[in-house]
């Protein structure tokens, strides 16, 4: 006859410290950052980790890569903006602070609708034809007026209502902080799903799909289910993104929004959990500073793009926990040489292509206002062959010199793992 018994199972402390810093962080944030433009990107900051963490329950979660992923967050922005629209005229009794959910209902429906039959094929047909969808309603976005507004878009006003406690969220900070919980409770959400039975065989399907099958699962239900999920919280970011704008057009549903998510979840590190919330900062700053920076801008981030495909494919996050490693066995300390010869050299090949590419750009965009281009406080003469033979001759050194870095990191990078799986099997036989 078996026992009942107690069992002590201890709180997973770095968890708990890890979740605690992100709400603070949240918190703190407008207090540090108080400027318009700062707490303006903060909540869109919000908003992208959201959107680019739903993504990443389909492309690092299911192995799914999608091409539509916009249109779930955008048709959520249409219907939250919508129903704004309707509270504002009395004819729809719903805070202001629950229209993300709203949002995410109609991103729930629209991922239910396209979702059975876009999972019903894996790899690259469900690619294409999450292509195929994407591009299908943003033409409709374009014919449809009534509803989508036209090029126009619809605008609303999200001060509406009789104030809760003084919030009317009118002022952005009360909309950040709107945003920022959302945002806590979602990443939160979205993390437990990956640690549910449906995120574990999720992961399954991702992995080996013909063994799923071999032991009863049906892995296109999976990765049905999965695809609602994702579209839902892909919602919610497109009703806070509509309160936080006031305005939604087209473009929200377009395919450069859906390569956004792509680029800067894997950027992020897609293979992580917390890779696509570095993805989705620096979504933002890439979309708003580096914007405005440079008309370039899309190209170095293309640059970018290539760059850690080539030399770090599994993202930021990866780096990270690959250094984290190495810590974890006390022999980070050894690389911080190496790590600044490949910054400084990486830096001095990015100065010598950047001149050369905002010469070129200057060339083709501003020629009329004369040969002379500012660039890092310097002055560059597109006439000139000394300003193009300097910057090529900067962007050549630099990179020949980052190779020669590369390669003896790489050196020291591999007898650094080699003793490090030398130490975990002595620790194993002790």
């Amino acid at each position: 006859m078996s026992k009942a018994y107690y069992q002590f199972t201890p709180y997973n402390v770095g968890r708990w410290v890890v979740w605690t810093l992100f709400a603070l962080v949240l918190l703190v944030a407008p207090q540090l950052f108080t400027s318009n433009l700062s707490i303006s990107m903060l909540a869109q900051m919000g908003i992208a980790i959201i959107a680019c963490l739903s993504y990443n329950l389909l492309l690092g979660q299911g192995g799914m890569l999608s091409f539509g992923h916009a249109v779930y967050s955008g048709l959520g922005s249409y219907v939250a903006i919508h129903a704004l629209l309707m509270v504002g005229q009395g004819t729809l009794a719903v805070p202001v602070s629950l229209l993300p959910m709203v949002g995410g209902l109609a991103g729930l429906f629209f991922a239910m609708l396209f979702g059975y039959v876009t999972t019903k094929k894996a790899g690259t047909p469900f690619a294409m034809i999450t292509l195929g969808v994407g591009e299908l309603v943003f033409a409709l976005s374009l014919m449809f007026s009534d509803f989508f507004g036209g090029e126009a878009g619809i605008t609303a006003n999200r001060v509406v209502g009789e104030p809760v406690l003084g919030i009317t969220y009118g002022p952005a900070v009360q909309v950040y902080y709107l945003i920022a919980v959302y945002t806590f409770v979602c990443v939160a959400a979205m993390f437990a799903f990956t640690r549910t039975p449906l995120g574990r065989i999720l992961n399954a399907v991702r992995d080996n799909p013909e063994r799923v099958e071999f032991i009863g699962y049906n892995t296109q239900v999976v990765r049905y289910l999965a695809f609602m999920i994702s579209g839902f919280f892909a919602g919610i970011a497109g009703g806070l993104a509509a309160i936080q704008f006031e305005i939604v057009t087209a473009e929200v549903v377009g395919p450069l929004r859906s390569g956004a998510y792509l680029l800067f979840t894997f950027l992020g590190g897609a293979t992580f959990f917390f890779g696509p919330i570095i993805g989705g900062v620096l979504m933002v700053l890439a979309l708003v500073l580096l914007s405005e920076l440079t008309k370039a801008w899309l190209l170095y981030l293309g640059l970018v793009f290539m760059f850690m495909v080539m030399y770090a494919p599994g993202g930021i996050a990866s780096l990270i926990m690959m250094n984290l490693r190495v810590a974890a066995f006390g022999r980070l300390r050894e690389l911080w040489v190496s790590y600044l010869a490949l910054g400084g050299t990486g830096l001095v090949a990015l100065l010598g292509a950047g001149g050369i590419i905002e010469m070129i750009y200057h060339l083709q965009l501003n020629a009329a206002i004369g040969p002379q281009v500012q660039y890092l406080g310097a002055t560059l003469d597109t006439g000139s062959a000394q300003s193009w033979f300097g910057s090529a001759f900067v962007m050549l050194t630099g990179i020949g010199l980052f190779e020669v870095a590369r390669r003896r990191f790489r050196e020291h990078w591999s007898d650094i793992q080699v003793d490090i799986e030398k130490e975990i099997k002595r620790r194993e036989m002790a």
